[in-house]
């Protein structure tokens, strides 16, 4: 059993270790999360967990250019 994520108000730890121009919110739950440049991810850790779960760890984000 995984433990329940800390509150939406702390950041996950990704948003405290990179530059504060890369720093975004979660594009589910609206935590900050290092989002963007080298490294970002829209999810944060807890969100992003499920959907390793299901799609396994290759899953990545690429863009949502058409």
């Amino acid at each position: 059993m995984t433990t329940p994520p800390p509150p939406i108000a702390e950041p996950d730890p990704s948003a405290l270790t990179c530059p504060g121009d890369r720093v975004g919110l979660c594009a589910s739950c609206q935590r900050k999360t290092h989002k963007y440049g080298s490294g970002g991810c829209p999810l944060c850790q807890w969100c992003m967990a499920p959907v390793m779960e299901r799609w396994g760890p290759g899953v990545r984000y690429v863009g949502t250019r058409v």
